[in-house]
Parts: structure tokens; sequence; C-alpha cells
């Protein structure tokens, strides 16, 4: 089963099939939102926003432990993250979408496993490629089909936020190879990894980072990037759904 794990412009799917919405209690701690268990291309799914009902939660207090864990309950295999995320790269200009292949982790103080709950037994993943490549190629092809300007691989750098990056610290990000930024990359990912989820990401480039921009960023215009690109990002996610 596929679960699309909705990022920033992506809390509400109304063009899905609703068929019910699900409260899953974990053992650590209540998900963003409800479940919604649906049907896309009369494939049956979970939809669940990133950010909770409203966009309240910021990335840095999202409880991922208990959202991956709500999906794995759910008969989830596979989840479909979207990101909204600045560029670096200079292919990776506004308006455009990233299948992105590696992470660099910046993050700190989030639960970023599940092994602190299971005695004796501590599982160190091979993480060595985060993104499930099965699924970066359908994502790929999704994109072909939909004729969307896309890149098929960049590196994201997952800060802490809320707040957005300085100058510095992109020209830091480039110095270690990095292509985009985002916030909400991990732990998502790592815990997918540990609860044996296939999982990929569909990011959507709604700035370019600080600094790289004869401007400073306006949040006006990232949410109007935002805005236009999800109707895109609602296509390629039915294209894939379809494959």
């Amino acid at each position: 089963m596929l679960a699309i794990i909705g990022g920033s412009g992506l809390n509400q799917f109304p063009e899905l099939e609703i068929i019910a919405e699900q409260k899953v209690i974990t053992p650590y701690g209540d998900c963003s939102a409800p479940l919604i268990i649906a049907k896309i291309s009369s494939r049956q799914m979970v939809f669940l926003p990133r950010h909770g009902q409203g966009h309240k939660l910021p990335p840095h207090q999202i409880n991922y432990r208990a959202n991956l864990w709500a999906l794995k309950e759910a008969g989830v295999t596979q989840v479909l993250a979207v990101n909204a995320v600045g560029g670096i790269h200079p292919t990776m200009e506004p308006g455009t979408f990233v299948v992105p292949h590696q992470i660099i982790d910046y993050t700190y103080g989030r639960e970023q496993s599940y092994n602190f709950l299971l005695d004796g037994y501590i599982n160190h993943i091979d993480f060595t490629h985060p993104y499930c490549e099965d699924m970066r190629q359908q994502l790929i092809a999704s994109l072909l089909s939909a004729n969307l300007p896309f890149q098929q691989q960049g590196v994201y750098a997952c800060t802490q936020g809320p707040r957005l990056e300085t100058a510095a610290e992109i020209l830091r990000l480039q110095r270690d190879g990095c292509d985009l930024v985002g916030m909400t990359a991990m732990p998502e990912a790592a815990l997918a990894r540990e609860l044996g989820l296939k999982y990929a990401a569909l990011c959507l480039v709604v700035n370019w980072a600080a600094g790289l921009a004869s401007e400073e960023l306006s949040i006006d215009d990232i949410m109007k990037t935002l805005v236009a690109g999800m109707d895109d990002v609602k296509k390629a996610i039915f294209l894939f759904a379809k494959q």
C-alpha cells in the first residue's frame, strides 16, 4: 500500500476518493493528523499531512516516529514524501521538481530512531542509499509523462528550521556538495528504513536558497510558487500511483 506524506502546500488532497479517517494510537504519541484512507486511480492508499491539519507543526516539532509507525500499522509498504525545498544547484531554480538520491543531515535534537524502546537490540540500518531506487525511477517516469521540469537526482541538505538559512550557511552547504535544502527529510527517511518501508521523495523547489538570488527571500513569493506548483505535484502523484 502507498502512503503520501504531504508537505508544505499539500495539507489537503480533496481530489482523493476518501474512504475513511483513522486515528492511530502509537507508542510514540500522536501523529500529525488522522490518517486519510483513500483511493487514487482505483488504488487504495493513505494520505498524511506532515505538518498537521492547518499546517500548524513546524519541522522540528513533527512527531516523525509516530507518523511512520502509524503508516506501518496501517499496512503501508511504500512512502512517497512531498517536500518544498530551496534550490542551491544552478539547475534547480524555483518551479523545478527534484527526485533526490542522497541526504546530508544537519538537524539536531530530533528523535532519530526507534531503537531506544527495543530491549537488547540495536538496528544499525544500512543507509548508504536513503531513497528507494525503484520508487525514484517510477517518479522520474511520472515526471517525464507529465512533461514537468525536473532534475533526476540531487543531494538534499536537511536543516533544523524553522528559520531559513543564512547566506553563509548556504555557502557551507554548497561546499558540502548539497544541491537543495529543506527541513523535513530527516529523520523521516531513516525511520522509514528502520521499519522496512520503501521511501522516496518528490521535491518542489519554491525559492533560491539564501544569498543565491538578487533579492532577499520573500515568503509571499515562496507561497506563490508553492501554490502554483501543487497541481503539478498532484499530477505527478496520480501518474505515479497508476504504475
